[in-house]
């Protein structure tokens, strides 16, 4: 037997290797920035995907050849009120699975990469990174994790935009596989590498100034895990929040177009050709507000998906850096 905090050399039973993997997995800021992003994303999956799925339906232009109304693009209040007498509460959750099964992996390799980039980035020295490297750092982290994001927004997208038709995630992949090759799963992918690189950099820089601002000296005591200069839940789900909204505001004009392009199939004649095209036919059809159309619901998802992650990501960290200790109580006084 292996006493209790040792590690026998013997690898080979699979068990052993297995209880040997996690401690020092989670002994290391690496594995601990990569649970606790998993962590955090889940949680913001939760919180949100009923008003993701409102976005989405705001987002959509209407039916090819629907008589043009004044009333045809509802408001927010209106669509919800529709779809819940039409399809019922569960319809704002159709799509959660494929984020809920992928964000999770995703949010931990983004919030590994920010931290590996920011530090790398940043001085060698036990002070905090300088928000221009947290910025860099933020935007190549957003480059990156398109690879992962794309597939996973085109799935939920086209399940949140179906009528109830018991189709689930692995259901949709196979059928956008046979229909329209691997391409098709990765379409979008440019739109959501312009959106997302800008977009992190402004999310990962906004957080940081933002606890700083609510509670000067936490990104030092971070840095140097003094846990009396901890900020308190409150900061965590403010700064969140704010980061959240941050970046949804400067990038959401992509946004739209990204949901449209990743919308239609590979029909004989999809209705967009590409970006540009996208664009500039929203714009000349719907006017130039069509591209702000559903920003109201997705900065408030945005508040509250990301006060979420970001208040799950650092408890969670804690959690593990305590050994699960008191440290996970987090008021402010």
């Amino acid at each position: 037997m292996v006493a209790a905090g040792t590690y026998s050399d013997d690898t080979s039973g699979g068990g052993c290797g297995s209880m040997e993997f996690w401690p020092e997995f989670l002994a290391s800021s690496g594995g601990r920035e990569f649970v606790a992003g998993g962590v955090g994303g889940m949680a913001g999956v939760l919180a949100g995907h009923p008003l993701d799925t409102l976005r989405i339906r705001l987002q959509q232009p209407p039916a090819a050849g629907a008589p043009r109304r004044r009333d045809a693009h509802p408001s927010a209040p209106r669509l919800l009120r529709g779809i819940l007498r039409a399809e019922g509460p569960c319809a704002l959750y159709r799509g959660m699975a494929a984020p809920l099964a992928s964000v999770a992996f995703q949010n931990a390799m983004v919030f590994q990469v920010y931290a590996v980039l920011s530090r790398s980035l940043g001085p060698a020295t036990s002070e905090p990174p300088s928000y221009a490297s947290v910025a860099l750092a933020g935007v190549s982290t957003g480059a990156l994790q398109t690879l992962i994001l794309s597939p996973v927004e085109l799935v939920k997208i086209r399940l949140q935009l179906e009528a109830a038709s018991g189709h689930g995630p692995v259901e949709m992949v196979r059928e956008i596989l046979r229909r329209e090759g691997l391409r098709g799963v990765y379409r979008g992918l440019a739109v959501t590498a312009l959106r997302d690189a800008p977009a992190h950099g402004v999310y990962f820089w906004t957080y940081e100034r933002a606890r700083e601002r609510l509670h000067p000296g936490c990104r030092r005591s971070s840095s140097s895990q003094d846990q009396d200069g901890d900020e308190g839940l409150g900061t965590m789900l403010v700064a969140g929040g704010l980061a959240g909204v941050a970046s949804w505001v400067c990038c959401y004009p992509l946004d739209v177009v990204k949901s449209r392009l990743q919308a239609q199939g590979a029909a004989s004649a999809p209705r967009y050709r590409g970006v540009v095209d996208c664009f500039q036919r929203s714009v000349r059809e719907e006017g130039l507000p069509v591209l702000w159309r559903g920003l109201g619901t997705a900065v408030a998802r945005a508040f509250v998906v990301n006060g979420a992650i970001f208040s799950a990501y650092e408890l969670a960290l804690r959690f593990i850096a305590s050994g699960g200790g008191p440290r996970l109580v987090m008021e402010d006084k």
